[in-house]
């Protein structure tokens, strides 16, 4: 796995350090959509030189070379997320677990896709749907 991170990063023309493999591979292996803090909390103790200035600045480098994305679910609270394809946040409001519900390209009827045009002269390049409620586990 980890020659495929170093060839992705280098793909996105980003120098695949011993940081941004740690961090890239953190986002790929969790799907948590963590904050920095937690990245920076779960990561430290096994890499004693990396500060949350690294954290910051690897984020946003994979921000920028679309890697990542970035998702606020909660008020304030800036997350992050290796999926880039699009698809749903689903937060529960229990366990507050927040999930990747990816949609059909054709959904059924009772399939939640919101679906809307934008006025003339507006152009999309970002979109995101979260929802909130009880996952499966808490209902």
């Amino acid at each position: 796995m980890q020659e495929a991170i170093i060839q992705k990063l280098s793909a996105h023309n980003i120098k695949p350090s011993l940081q941004r493999l740690a961090i890239y591979s953190y986002l790929l292996e969790r799907k948590n959509h963590p904050t920095v803090d937690m990245i920076y909390s779960d990561l430290h103790p096994s890499m004693p030189t990396l500060s949350k200035t690294t954290v910051y600045n690897t984020l946003k480098l994979f921000i920028e070379n679309g890697l990542v994305q970035t998702i606020l679910i909660d008020d304030e609270e800036l997350r992050f997320d290796a999926e880039i394809l699009e698809h749903i946040h689903f937060k529960c409001t229990n366990c507050k677990t927040i999930h990747d519900i990816f949609v059909e390209q054709n959904p059924p009827e009772n399939h939640f896709r919101p679906e809307f045009s934008l006025p003339q002269g507006f152009e999309a390049n970002k979109t995101q749907y979260n929802i909130w409620g009880l996952c499966p586990n808490c209902k």
